[in-house]
C-alpha cells in the first residue's frame, strides 16, 4: 500500500475475552473486588509502613515502593479490563493507549530493580548485621529507590519513542485486555523487527542483571544461614526472607516466559494468563504474603485494627 493511501489510526479497541453479557458482568464482579481489594491492602502496607514505629527500616521503605509499584500495575491495566467486561470491548485514544503501555511497563521495570535492592538489603541484614545500621542508611535507601524508578523511567524510553513515530494505518484492534506492547507494535506499517530486538535485548539486560544479583545474594544468606548454630537462629533468618523471595520467584517467573522472547506476535492467549497473573493475581496476594509471614507486620497490623476500633467507640460516645 502507497504511504499516502494509509488511513492513521487514532483509535484502538480492545477486544479482551470475547463473552456473553452475563458472563462479562460475573467477570466484572470478579475481578472489580480483586482490583478493590489490591489497592486496599497494597494502600494498607503503604500506610502502616509509614505511621508504626516498628516498621521504620530499610527492608520495609522497600516494600512500600514495591506495593505502590503494585497499585500503578494493576490501576494502568485493570480499570480498562472491567470496562471491556460491561461493553464487549474497550477503545482508547492512541495517545492514551501509548501511555497505558508506558506506565505498566515503567512500574514492571521498576518492580524488577527493586527486588535486586530488596535481595541486597537482605544480604546485607543476614551476612553483615553490625554493618547493616552504617551501609544501609536513610541516604541509600533512597538513592537506591531513585535509582529504580528512573532506570525504569530510561529504559523503556528508547523503545517507546521508537514505537511512537511509527506509521499506525491499521486495523486498530488488539486482541487483549490492554495495550500491550507486542500487540500494539504489530499494528504498524513498517519494519518492527529492529524495534522488537530493542525491546528484547533491553528485557534480558534488566532481567539478567537484575535476576544474578538477586540470585547471589540469596547464595549468600543462604551459605551464612547455614552456618548458624542453632535451629531457632536459622528458622528466624529464613523468616525475614521467606514472603520477599516467594513474590520475587512470582515475579521473575511471569517476567521471563512474557517478555524475554524474540517476538511475541504468537501466543497471545497464553499472554493474557499471564497478564492476569502479572497484573491481577500477584498484586492482590503481595499484601497477604508480606503481611501474614511477617511477624512484625501482623503486630503493626493488629496494633492499627485496635487503634482503629477505639477511634470509633470514642466518635459514637461523643
Amino acid at each position: 500500500m502507497e504511504r499516502e493511501n494509509w488511513t492513521m489510526v487514532t483509535e484502538i479497541i480492545l477486544t479482551g475475552i470475547p463473552t456473553t453479557r452475563a458472563l462479562g458482568s460475573l467477570l466484572f464482579l470478579i475481578f472489580l473486588s480483586a482490583y478493590l481489594v489490591t489497592v486496599f491492602g497494597n494502600g494498607l502496607i503503604i500506610t502502616l509502613i509509614f505511621v508504626d514505629y516498628r516498621l521504620q527500616s530499610p527492608m520495609y521503605f522497600f516494600l512500600s515502593n514495591l506495593s505502590f509499584s503494585e497499585i500503578l500495575t494493576t490501576t494502568c491495566a485493570v480499570p480498562k479490563m472491567l470496562a471491556g467486561f460491561l461493553s464487549m470491548r474497550s477503545s482508547l485514544s492512541f495517545g492514551e493507549c501509548f501511555s497505558q503501555s508506558y506506565f505498566y511497563f515503567l512500574s514492571g521495570c521498576t518492580e524488577l530493580i527493586l527486588f535486586a535492592v530488596m535481595s541486597y538489603d537482605r544480604y546485607v541484614a543476614i551476612c553483615s548485621p553490625l554493618q547493616y545500621p552504617v551501609i544501609m542508611n536513610s541516604s541509600l535507601c533512597v538513592r537506591l529507590v531513585i535509582l529504580s524508578w528512573v532506570g525504569g523511567f530510561f529504559l523503556i524510553l528508547p523503545s517507546t519513542v521508537l514505537k511512537a513515530r511509527l506509521p499506525y494505518c491499521g486495523p486498530n484492534v488488539i486482541d487483549h485486555f490492554f495495550c500491550d506492547s507486542a500487540p500494539l507494535l504489530h499494528l504498524a506499517c513498517a519494519d518492527i523487527r529492529i524495534i522488537e530486538l530493542l525491546d528484547f535485548l533491553s528485557s534480558l539486560v534488566l532481567l539478567i542483571s537484575s535476576l544474578s544479583l538477586t540470585l547471589v545474594s540469596y547464595v549468600y544468606i543462604i551459605s551464612t544461614i547455614l552456618k548458624i548454630p542453632s535451629g531457632q537462629g536459622q528458622r528466624k533468618a529464613f523468616a525475614t526472607c521467606a514472603s520477599h523471595f516467594t513474590v520475587v520467584s512470582m515475579g521473575y517467573g511471569i517476567s521471563i516466559f512474557v517478555y524475554v522472547r524474540p517476538s511475541q506476535k504468537s501466543s497471545l492467549h497464553l499472554n493474557k494468563i499471564l497478564f492476569i497473573l502479572s497484573s491481577v493475581i500477584t498484586p492482590l496476594l503481595n499484601p497477604f504474603i508480606f503481611s501474614l509471614r511477617n511477624e512484625t507486620m501482623k503486630d503493626a497490623l493488629k496494633d492499627g485494627l485496635a487503634k482503629g476500633r477505639n477511634f470509633i467507640k470514642q466518635i459514637r460516645s461523643k
